[in-house]
């Protein structure tokens, strides 16, 4: 393996961040996936389990499932959704550290990976609750609004879709500063829209495009998985087998995104201030 390029480009490139993407996959597959499975597949593939033995239940025609039970399993399911986003901006910080030492031509070390993960843990982790409340509380007020006036807050609503998508992409690469840089929670903040400005339309199309082909093959396996469950139900392997399968292709995407924000992060570090990947990779030297 060799490291990219140190010229420094003119504006960040959609092409040339899809390309580093999958090279950098293709390349160190072997401990990307160990990474990726460690925090996600694994804790995925328990949940699935459970959830899909919930969910068969539920839809079997006739049978009956108690109200206290649906609350037991939203319950349930909110915490380990909880969970499996904190363990995904962990995941992510991981791979952040593979992606720059792939990058620099070197092979990630998945002990280094995680060691800088679990370092990287708080400021992840707050990131993570940041965009989690400004999150909920947006869609309160969207909510109380159109409640309050349906046709007013339905437009607003619809309206709100943009700028929401711009802010999350304008602190998309909070999490690789906070790895990289170690500023704390709100200056990676501050620092990702500082990276982000000028070039956030081209990555809104980048993720946009990943996000399209993620959303498509969610829905095939979901549409798959009910009918099965409507053709005469689904046995105990079945149950299993879907569970993997769900689990298999959410952690794929997820890591094919976290690749791509490290990616990304690395291309505006060129991109504004010509920094290569070899000086980042020296801070952990």
């Amino acid at each position: 393996m060799t490291s990219i390029a140190s010229e420094r480009p003119e504006r960040f490139s959609i092409g040339r961040a899809f390309s580093n993407t999958f090279s950098v996959i293709g390349r160190s597959f072997v401990p990307l996936a160990a990474i990726v499975g460690l925090f996600s597949t694994l804790p995925a593939l328990l949940y699935n389990i459970w959830s899909f033995r919930q969910i068969a239940k539920i839809a079997v025609p006739g049978a009956s499932f108690e109200q206290s039970a649906m609350a037991g399993y939203g319950a349930v399911s909110t915490i380990a959704g909880l969970v499996l986003l904190i363990l995904a901006f962990l995941a992510q910080a991981a791979l952040v550290r593979a992606t720059i030492e792939d990058l620099n031509g070197k092979r990630p070390s998945i002990g280094d990976c995680i060691q800088i993960a679990l370092r990287s843990f708080l400021p992840t982790l707050g990131i993570g609750l940041v965009i989690i409340v400004a999150i909920f509380l947006v869609a309160m007020i969207l909510t109380i609004i159109t409640m309050a006036i349906p046709i007013v807050g339905g437009v607003t609503a619809l309206l709100s879709l943009i700028p929401i998508a711009m802010w999350l992409i304008s602190i998309s690469v909070a999490v690789p500063v906070a790895v990289q840089e170690r500023p704390g929670v709100f200056a990676s903040i501050s620092r990702s829209r500082a990276l982000t400005k000028g070039s956030r339309w081209r990555i809104f199309a980048l993720f946009l495009v990943l996000g399209i082909v993620a959303i498509g093959l969610q829905a095939v396996f979901t549409l798959l998985f009910q009918a099965a469950i409507v053709s005469g139900g689904i046995s105990t392997t079945g149950l299993i087998a879907a569970a993997i399968g769900s689990s298999l292709l959410s952690t794929i995407i997820s890591g094919v995104i976290s690749v791509a924000i490290a990616v990304t992060y690395i291309e505006l570090r060129q991109v504004k201030e010509g920094t290569s990947v070899d000086e980042l990779a020296e801070i952990f030297s």
